[in-house]
């Protein structure tokens, strides 16, 4: 390429069309084949691909006091969805009652009061706060999905994946109360009947999931996080457990089977709660598909087995 249509450092890997008029840039540059045009407004020397990059390319024509919610602030606080992100997934831009939504393809706006929410700077792009993000996408969620928000929202762990530093996020009580300053708006009822079935230091959306099944079931509620102590020595903690009769659940994710020293540390572990007298209900995403019938079954063996001796 020539000097003279190298674009400026300044601009970075993704402007408006406004920065690059005032950086020098000529309008037969700025329309030049090579650059990619994410959004009405915006170019980029490279097609977006993940969702920071295409929040960081819109973010270059955001207006003042426009800020990222709903399922976008969602998943840019790493809060979890039932729909793994696609780049056909609009973004969605809150802004004030007052002013225009934005209309352009691939962005969805929405209305929402300054008082509903505050703005965080996050990842480099304004973002609501993380309860408005969940109360502007709860009208998008089931009950059980809400619950595997809250419980991320409200979680103390430190392994939980995809979120931020940022432990917990709220409290069951501060959304209780955003509940009552918010009053009704969609998805609000979603929000109420879930709250109550919320769990903190949950560590995974599919521990959440693992014990909404068995709930439903009718089956006892099991406690979160049980350690099992053998006199003075941690054994173990496990996801799920109902420990009077001593069975124990534990979901395996994709990470146990991949990485050789937790898989043998699952396995040794398993051995000893074994010795101790426990039974052990290992599960993997196939065992909670067809309404978790599979774990279901294997419980109430366990239970069956627990209950005659």
């Amino acid at each position: 390429m020539r000097a003279r249509d190298r674009l400026p450092r300044t601009l970075g890997e993704s402007f408006s069309i406004r920065e690059a008029e005032e950086a020098g840039v000529g309008r037969s540059r700025r329309n030049s084949p090579d650059l990619d045009r994410p959004f009405h407004g915006v170019r980029a020397t490279a097609q977006p691909k993940t969702l920071a990059e295409f929040v960081y390319s819109y973010h270059r024509r955001m207006k003042r006091g426009h800020r990222y919610g709903g399922r976008t602030g969602m998943r840019l606080w790493g809060l979890p969805l039932p729909q793994l992100w696609t780049a056909e997934e609009p973004l969605v831009v809150m802004v004030m009652p007052d002013a225009a939504p934005p209309k352009t393809g691939g962005v969805r706006g929405r209305r929402l009061a300054s008082d509903r929410a505050e703005t965080t700077t996050l990842k480099g792009v304004p973002v609501v706060d993380p309860v408005a993000a969940f109360f502007t996408c709860a009208a998008e969620l089931t009950v059980a999905q809400a619950v595997v928000v809250i419980d991320a929202l409200i979680t103390t762990a430190s392994d939980y994946p995809g979120l931020g530093p940022r432990r917990p996020m709220t409290t069951p009580q501060m959304i209780a109360d955003r509940l009552v300053q918010w009053g009704r708006f969609p998805g609000c009822a979603t929000v109420r009947t879930a709250l109550p079935l919320a769990r903190e230091r949950v560590e995974s959306p599919k521990e959440t999931e693992t014990r909404l099944l068995i709930v439903t079931a009718g089956l006892p509620e099991p406690l979160i996080q049980f350690e099992v102590h053998d006199g003075g020595r941690l054994v173990g903690r496990v996801d799920l457990a109902y420990p009077e009769l001593k069975i124990a659940i534990e979901y395996e994710g994709d990470g146990h089977r991949t990485d050789k020293a937790q898989w043998r540390r699952d396995v040794q572990r398993q051995r000893e709660l074994e010795a101790l007298g426990w039974i052990v209900i290992r599960l993997t995403e196939d065992d909670l598909k067809d309404g978790g019938a599979s774990l279901l079954a294997s419980l109430r063996r366990a239970l069956a087995t627990r209950s005659r001796a």
